[in-house]
């Protein structure tokens, strides 16, 4: 447990840096942004196709897989639910609820728990594929109807595979597969640039709270509450449910799936949120209140699962 702890704490500590560096705008306005594109666009892309170019495609196509679109899918659906019949809210503000729910921060702190505190990153491969391939095309699509937003079923069906992360993490995959070597001309600079995602995802973090903090905007009490309930409580204990009684996981894979249960909302929802002009209070606040409150079943989930050695 006090590896874990540590790796938490070197995550607070770069969190914090950006942090301070968001309240004192040393950076400007848009750095986060500017952090948050650097990190999506290249520096994770890099970090996945280094990692999954030398994994166990089994670490890929696993239980975890399974667990986290099993469990993000009943969270999600139960939100949408709840939302629907009981507190009748409107179709773009069930989802993107929904998404607040379900959707987890695995760019900005999946990752660095990944590789700070389980030292490999192809863990969090699976969550990143299921979201990204999965999870936001049919919130989109759901999107796109109720705002009358004409396209294509074949542009929908192509917009995941244009993704950065979803291209690089299926190279990865087919290079690990095909047993190829990369050249050390070639490789080298990947790794070079897949070095900057840890620290800068985190710095945007950290940024991204600063700004949080200055640009709340009302929500429902209730729905926050539904929202922060079942995001950090009803999703790890689902996971941990499904991966340790149906799956049989146990060790580092259990902790891990639990974990990123556990994970905050992700900054993509209040993207979506503003693109379809719906649930833009629930996005944000839910993505700041989960990511204030994260730490405590976090910890809590690292003392009740046993992984002898960490």
């Amino acid at each position: 447990m006090g590896g874990v702890l540590q790796g938490f704490l070197v995550i607070a500590w770069v969190i914090g840096v950006g942090y301070v560096l968001g309240k004192l705008e040393v950076l400007g306005r848009g750095a986060q942004e500017v952090l948050s594109r650097l990190v999506f666009f290249a520096g994770t892309p890099a970090l996945l196709f280094v990692t999954l170019i030398s994994a166990d495609l089994a670490d890929v196509v696993s239980p975890t897989l399974a667990v986290t679109a099993i469990s993000t899918t009943l969270v999600a659906l139960l939100y949408a639910a709840i939302a629907h019949w009981v507190l009748k809210r409107s179709t773009g503000d069930t989802v993107i609820g929904a998404l607040a729910s379900s959707y987890v921060n695995v760019g900005n702190l999946g990752i660095p728990i990944t590789v700070f505190v389980f030292g490999n990153a192809a863990l969090v491969a699976p969550v990143m594929l299921f979201q990204v391939v999965a999870i936001a095309p049919i919130a989109y699509a759901i999107l796109d109807v109720n705002a009358n937003i004409s396209e294509s079923v074949g542009k929908r069906l192509l917009r995941p595979l244009r993704n950065p992360i979803t291209i690089s993490s299926f190279l990865g995959m087919g290079v690990s597969w095909a047993g190829i070597t990369v050249p050390s001309m070639l490789l080298e600079p990947i790794e070079l640039v897949a070095g900057v995602a840890v620290p800068s995802a985190l710095i945007a973090f950290g940024l991204s709270l600063a700004a949080g903090l200055r640009t709340v905007q009302p929500v429902s009490a209730v729905d926050l509450a539904l929202v922060t309930f079942l995001k950090l409580g009803v999703h790890p204990a689902l996971a941990f449910l499904f991966g340790h009684f149906v799956f049989g996981m146990d060790g580092i894979p259990l902790l891990a799936v639990t974990l990123f249960g556990a994970l905050p909302t992700a900054q993509n929802v209040l993207i979506a949120a503003i693109r379809y002009d719906c649930g833009r209070g629930i996005a944000r606040q839910s993505a700041l209140v989960t990511t204030a409150l994260s730490i405590l079943p976090m910890i809590a989930i690292v003392a009740l699962v046993d992984v002898p050695g960490l």
